[in-house]
C-alpha cells in the first residue's frame, strides 16, 4: 500500500479507502462483527490505515464496531465518519445539514467510536436548506474545537461544493479538503463538472460504488442480471451496461486478474487524487478488491476501457471544445496556446 496526500491537506492516507457500510448486520445483509474484525485486520495488513463509515451505517453499529477495532492504536488510523442522514425518524433536529444537528451528529459519533476527535468529518448530501455560511461556520467551529480535524462533502452539486470553498478561503475558515462521488466504468457522469472541480481545487476524490453495484464484478451476464437491476433500467441502459462489463472481464483475462481488480485499478489510475472506496460483505471479497493494488493497466487497455464506456457530457463542454469555437475564442491560435491548466478540451 502506498499512501497519498488528502488533496489541500498534508494528511496522509493509504490509496485505498476501506467503506464500512457492511460493518453490521442491522440492515439484513452486512457482516457480523467477528467477519467485520478479519476484513478491518487484513486492511491493516495490506497497509491500509484510511477508514469510511457514517453515522447512518448499520444505525450506527459500523461506527461502534471502527471505535473498537482501532482502540489499541488510535493515532494510527485515518478515520471518516458522516453526518446530514437521519438517525431518528419523523424529528426534524435529527436530520439535515444545519447547525444543530452537525453538532449533535458530531458529539453522537465521538461517543460511538469512543474517540475525543474525528479526522475526516463529511457532509453526507447537500439538504438544499441550510445556508452554506452556517455550514462551514460550523464545521470551522468543530475545527477550532479539536473534535475534527479536516472536513469533506459528498454527494453534492459542483456548484455548491466551489461556492462553499470560496467563501472559506475568503473568511479563512477551514476549506473542504476531500470529495465523496459515485464514480465507476458504469457511471461517469461525475466527469462533467464535479471531477474537473475536485483537481482545479486540489480536493480528494474517494469514489464509491467503483463496482457499479456488482455490474463490473463479472457475475453478471445477459442473461443473468438480477430482476432488481433489469427494473431499475431500460433496456438500452442494460445493454451498454453489460457491454462494459464484458470489456472489463476482457482485460482481466488478458491481465490474469479478477473483473473487480480491473474495475477498481481503472479508477486508481485517474487523473487527480482519487482513492476508491473498497467495501465489502465477507474477508473473501475484501481480499480480491485488495488485489487491485497489483493491477497496472497499460495504455491500450486504459483506451478501450475509455472508449466502451464514454458518455456525452453535454453542454456547454461539448460547445466549447468544438473546433469553430476554439478557433471563435482564439483567434485562431488555439493549437499555439501551451495551456497547463486543469481540464480537458
Amino acid at each position: 500500500m502506498k499512501y497519498r496526500l488528502l488533496g489541500r491537506s498534508g494528511l496522509r492516507v493509504s490509496e485505498l479507502a476501506l467503506g464500512t457500510m457492511t460493518f453490521g448486520e442491522e440492515w439484513g445483509w452486512g457482516a457480523s462483527m467477528p467477519e467485520s474484525r478479519r476484513m478491518f485486520d487484513a486492511f491493516a495488513e495490506a497497509g491500509g490505515n484510511f477508514l469510511d463509515t457514517a453515522n447512518r451505517y448499520t444505525e450506527g453499529t459500523s461506527e461502534r464496531f471502527v471505535g473498537d477495532f482501532i482502540a489499541s492504536d488510535r493515532d494510527h488510523w485515518i478515520v471518516a465518519t458522516k453526518y446530514t442522514l437521519w438517525t431518528r425518524r419523523e424529528d426534524p433536529s435529527f436530520s439535515g445539514n444545519h447547525r444543530k444537528n452537525m453538532m449533535r451528529a458530531c458529539e453522537a459519533s465521538l461517543e460511538r467510536l469512543a474517540t475525543d476527535y474525528i479526522d475526516l468529518y463529511w457532509v453526507h448530501a447537500w439538504d438544499f436548506t441550510t445556508r452554506t455560511e452556517e455550514v462551514m461556520r460550523g464545521l470551522d467551529d468543530l475545527v477550532s474545537s479539536g473534535k475534527v480535524l479536516y472536513v469533506g462533502i459528498s454527494d453534492t452539486p459542483a456548484w455548491v461544493v466551489s461556492r462553499a470553498n470560496t467563501i472559506a478561503d475568503f473568511r479563512g475558515w477551514s476549506p473542504f479538503v476531500g470529495l465523496q462521488i459515485r464514480y465507476s466504468l458504469i457511471d461517469r457522469t461525475a466527469e462533467a463538472d464535479l471531477l474537473p472541480m475536485a483537481r482545479a481545487l486540489d480536493l480528494a476524490v474517494t469514489p464509491w460504488s467503483v463496482l457499479g453495484a456488482g455490474v463490473l464484478t463479472g457475475k453478471y451476464s445477459r442473461g443473468s442480471q438480477p430482476e432488481e437491476g433489469r427494473a431499475k433500467e431500460g433496456a438500452a441502459r442494460r445493454e451498454r451496461n453489460l457491454e462494459i462489463a464484458e470489456a472489463v472481464v476482457s482485460v482481466a483475462e488478458e491481465i490474469g486478474c479478477t473483473p473487480s481488480q480491473v474495475a477498481i485499478s481503472w479508477v486508481r489510475q485517474q487523473e487527480g487524487v482519487v482513492i476508491p472506496l473498497v467495501g465489502a460483505r465477507n474477508l473473501s471479497q475484501l481480499r480480491d478488491n485488495l488485489g487491485a493494488l497489483d493491477v497496472e493497466l497499460d495504455a491500450d487497455q486504459l483506451e478501450r476501457l475509455e472508449e466502451v464506456s464514454r458518455i456525452d457530457l453535454g453542454f456547454p463542454h461539448n460547445f466549447l471544445s468544438d473546433p469553430n469555437i476554439l478557433d471563435i475564442v482564439s483567434g485562431g491560435t488555439w493549437e499555439q496556446i501551451s495551456n497547463h491548466r486543469p481540464g480537458k478540451v
